[in-house]
């Protein structure tokens, strides 16, 4: 078992367990890298495709999607160390004979050491939570923008009052047809020079409203039906496309039967970055310890450390002097 074990298992395929497996790839060892979505590239890929990233180093600003497409190609540079896992969420692991015992959704698998880089867990939009909602999932009901060109000329209603929901308002009005924000309240979440400019842009506000039921038609939402808060008020509003921007859930909930110590959704690391069980390590938001800061480039930082810990781990007869990338790769 351990001859065809990998070196190192990354859980998580978000920027920093990108980079994560990127960067042991190019350190030569064996990695696979296991992700519980369908895609690659985490909450900049799913939640802010383009919204714009001001604190990576080099980069004066990124949007999410360019930054998770650039950490992809660099990753391919090292596509022979490197097997990736979609759609597989870690449910357990247990260390055998100096092997771990990864126990997935859909499989099993060996690894000598294990990166945690998932950050606070898998996420979940919040829904309307109305009845067969999700039958719509795949035509015209979305809770996250991937392309605003999608949206090009059509009627869009939004539902939500965070920086999400008005920050999409905002940008959708520049090239849809209409856009109107639905908010059980009176007062956004949003940040304040935001707000701002929602009540300064063509966006209709109709707050306070909830959702309580839609119409559809050949397939997709044609319309939807909103309540006043506290009166009998129903406003139905033809779209042609339906925006939920109610946040994410995460969860992490297999965390507390796993054999390390940790601290409500992130794992209790070392300075080495090792958790309290010899050969797991935790990097990005998936870590805690005093000081962290919850930001990607920090679990940029971390990453290496963690790879040339795990790396002196299983070959500690080896020289693992670390070497400048441009002696690792050639042109």
């Amino acid at each position: 078992m351990k001859e065809n074990a990998y070196d190192i298992t990354i859980v998580g395929g978000g920027p920093v367990g990108l980079f994560t497996a990127f960067y042991a790839g190019l350190r030569g060892v064996r990695v696979k890298l296991i992700e519980s979505l369908s895609e690659l590239g985490g909450q900049p890929a799913i939640l802010y495709p383009e919204k714009n990233i001001f604190d990576i180093p080099a980069y004066p600003t990124i949007q999410g999607k360019e930054l998770v497409n650039n950490l992809i190609k660099q990753l391919d540079l090292v596509s022979d160390k490197v097997t990736v896992c979609l759609k597989e969420e870690v449910q357990s692991f247990e260390k055998v004979d100096d092997v771990f015992i990864i126990k997935t959704s859909k499989a099993t698998h060996h690894s000598k050491t294990i990166i945690f880089a998932c950050g606070n867990g898998a996420f979940s939009p919040r829904k309307l939570g109305l009845a067969h909602e999700e039958n719509y999932e795949q035509t015209n009901l979305y809770y996250h923008v991937k392309s605003l060109n999608q949206f090009k000329n059509r009627n869009i209603v939004i539902c939500g009052g965070g920086d999400s929901a008005v920050d999409w308002a905002l940008e959708l009005e520049k090239i849809a047809e209409s856009v109107t924000l639905v908010h059980r309240r009176d007062q956004f979440r949003a940040h304040e020079h935001s707000v701002e400019l929602l009540k300064k842009s063509t966006v209709k506000l109709l707050t306070p409203f909830i959702p309580v039921s839609f119409e559809a038609k050949e397939g997709n939402i044609s319309q939807l039906n909103i309540q006043k808060v506290k009166d009998d008020q129903i406003l139905g509003l033809p779209l042609d496309d339906l925006i939920v921007s109610f946040g994410f859930t995460t969860s992490n909930k297999n965390l507390k039967n796993w054999p390390i110590d940790s601290q409500r959704t992130s794992i209790k690391v070392s300075s080495t970055f090792e958790s309290t069980l010899e050969g797991v390590f935790a990097v990005g938001d998936a870590a805690t310890y005093d000081g962290k800061l919850s930001l990607i480039a920090t679990g940029f930082g971390e990453a290496p450390l963690a790879v040339s810990q795990a790396i002196k781990l299983i070959y500690p007869d080896r020289d693992n002097r670390v070497v400048h990338s441009t002696s690792l790769i050639n042109d």
